[in-house]
């Protein structure tokens, strides 16, 4: 890979300016398909926030297959250094994308478009899929953020998807701005308000369980927006996994353009490292991946779908777990692991695409890495407590758990920077610690939420 870089007078200057650049991250976000054609990308100009660096999200005939994070300086990064750096992190991919639909592959990219003779088994495959196109609700559990909202609901309406339902489950609120942006959207789509006036995410989320009219019900966050063919695809999932019970899809940033958003992607983002080659979990005692570490490598809450049957099996979502809980996360991790714990299959559909708007402050940061602790905690309490079975299986993965957090080289820890704040990593293990005793207090408060309830 040939990139150019700006060269400083001496190397303390240089180590200056990298550390100011990086202090002031203003990543641009390349979306590019092989398949149209590979295009420069632009050099760092002289406004206040210049560009330091582009994340190049990798396409063939729209199927992603892979994001590179490329230093960006005055010059940009050419056309032929671009091709370059796909070739070098991604040729294995698009070598075997080029034999499936019939291209020759001579070890570079190709920068002038794909004309293949037969079409794509990728293409055709979403095809078979969106023949029948079963009938798919959508969930967003908001809460007081309708800008947000508001561009989550956009992106649904360019789904290329002729069945998706959209139900918008306002939690708590304070005010009426959520229902002012679902009433105010001029569309055609599906969509519908309710109110969970119990506070709590696990709660908001059975609220669309039981609004759910279809047999697949997804949810994505209201700080999120979905690629165009993201509900395609995590149907496409299913359908090609009949016996799967759920589904969830990779998690890229919108945007890096502060010192926080680029320590949380360096720390794993939401990827964590899953990559974009798809898999299927089923654990029953023999398999490798174990539903109680690592966590989780089948994806998140903030894209995931689960056939009504499944979700309905396991008994919802734990409501002493996630925001608006004392638990403060780990709602959606308990779900994917009893679902596996209990025998059922989880597939990871990395092509099922979202974009995330990450915290951009330090002190947000700080509270995210915290809740993620206690939520984390929470969930490995709330295992033992609902399923006692699974304590031999949490005692067997602990030490190697407990390796991973302590280690530098550990999975977690091996992607950030020397600039990473150490504060992060302690306020995680400080919630850690907090979870078992916050969860038992979050089911303790829900039993007294019940005891009170006219119901």
């Amino acid at each position: 890979m040939s990139v150019s870089v700006r060269r400083g007078g001496d190397a303390t200057a240089a180590r200056s300016t990298a550390e100011a650049r990086r202090s002031r991250p203003h990543v641009a976000m390349i979306d590019l398909d092989l398949a149209d054609g590979v295009e420069p990308i632009a050099g760092a100009d002289s406004s206040a926030d210049p560009w330091t660096a582009a994340l190049v999200l990798v396409r063939i005939f729209t199927e992603p297959i892979g994001v590179l994070r490329l230093p960006l300086t005055a010059e940009g990064i050419s056309v032929e250094e671009l091709a370059s750096a796909i070739s070098l992190k991604l040729g294995e991919e698009v070598a075997r994308r080029f034999s499936d639909c019939g291209l020759p592959w001579t070890g570079q990219t190709p920068t002038g478009g794909l004309y293949p003779d037969r079409t794509p088994p990728f293409l055709k495959a979403r095809e078979l899929a969106l023949r029948d196109a079963p009938p798919m609700t959508v969930a967003i559990c908001t809460r007081n953020r309708p800008d947000g909202l508001s561009r989550a609901l956009a992106s649904l309406e360019a789904q290329e998807y002729p069945s998706v339902r959209v139900v918008v489950v306002d939690n708590a609120p304070t005010d009426d701005r959520t229902r002012r942006v679902v009433s105010a959207r001029d569309t055609q789509m599906d969509l519908s308000y309710v109110v969970e006036q119990r506070p709590g995410l696990s709660r908001a989320r059975n609220r669309a369980i039981e609004e759910c009219d279809s047999e697949i019900i997804a949810w994505i966050d209201d700080d999120e927006t979905c690629d165009r063919w993201w509900a395609a695809e995590i149907v496409r999932g299913l359908v090609e996994h009949p016996d799967a019970d759920a589904v969830s899809g990779m998690i890229l940033p919108a945007e890096i353009e502060t010192a926080a958003q680029l320590w949380f992607e360096d720390y794993g983002g939401h990827s964590k490292g899953r990559g974009f080659t798809p898999a299927v979990f089923c654990w029953k005692g023999r398999s490798t991946q174990s539903p109680l570490y690592p966590l989780p490598p089948f994806g998140t809450g903030g894209s995931m779908a689960f056939r009504r049957e499944a979700i309905e099996r396991i008994g919802g979502f734990d409501c002493a777990l996630g925001a608006g809980t004392q638990s403060l996360a780990g709602e959606d991790t308990a779900a994917f692991s009893t679902l596996l714990f209990l025998g059922g299959t989880m597939l990871w559909q990395p092509t099922a695409l979202v974009s995330h708007s990450h915290r951009r402050d330090r002190d947000a940061l700080v509270d995210l890495f915290h809740g993620y602790g206690r939520g984390l905690g929470a969930f490995y309490t709330s295992m033992v407590m609902r399923h006692p079975t699974s304590v031999p299986e949490l005692l067997r993965v602990t030490p190697r758990a407990l390796k991973q957090f302590n280690s530098a080289g550990g999975a977690r820890l091996r992607g950030v920077g020397r600039d990473f704040p150490k504060d992060m990593l302690k306020t995680h293990r400080a919630g850690l610690l907090q979870g078992p005793a916050m969860y038992v207090r979050a089911r303790l408060d829900g039993r007294r939420g019940l005891r009170r309830s006219p119901q």
